[in-house]
């Protein structure tokens, strides 16, 4: 058994190159092998958003706190609130972030595969985030 203590690990902020606008992640927990979950929280706020991006595995996200934003590639800007699962397909191109005027929370879970747990691509246009 492991007890990982709130506050036992530093908050980040959230790269440039991964997001626009101010980002703040949480880690919440690595995998240990055989397992190959990982979990975070993660803090968009009013306006910030992740670039798009793929999951070899998939990923879902539980919506905490706030009000926010989601897309897929060629799909509508969805709403989401605390409570809302938004589950993405492995490789399904997608973004995600903080409403024009609200913060929001999210805890992300994504699984490893072959030592890797995201595929970063371009960044949400102020026009695709604004759709």
């Amino acid at each position: 058994m492991e007890i990982m203590r709130a506050g036992s690990r530093p908050s980040g902020k959230g790269p440039a190159d991964w997001f626009t606008g101010r980002v703040r992640i949480d880690p919440l927990f690595n995998s240990h092998d055989p397992e190959r979950v990982q979990g975070a929280s993660v803090t968009f706020e009013p306006g910030a958003r992740t670039a798009w991006h793929t999951h070899p595995l998939g990923q879902t996200l539980i919506v905490v706190a706030g009000f926010g934003r989601v897309q897929r590639w060629d799909g509508p800007v969805e709403e989401i609130r605390p409570g809302d699962v938004v589950w993405f397909a492995p490789g399904e191109k997608h973004w995600h972030g903080a409403s024009p005027a609200t913060a929001m929370t999210h805890i992300a879970l994504q699984e490893v595969k072959d030592g890797k747990v995201v595929d970063w691509m371009e960044h949400v246009t102020d026009q695709q985030y604004g759709a």
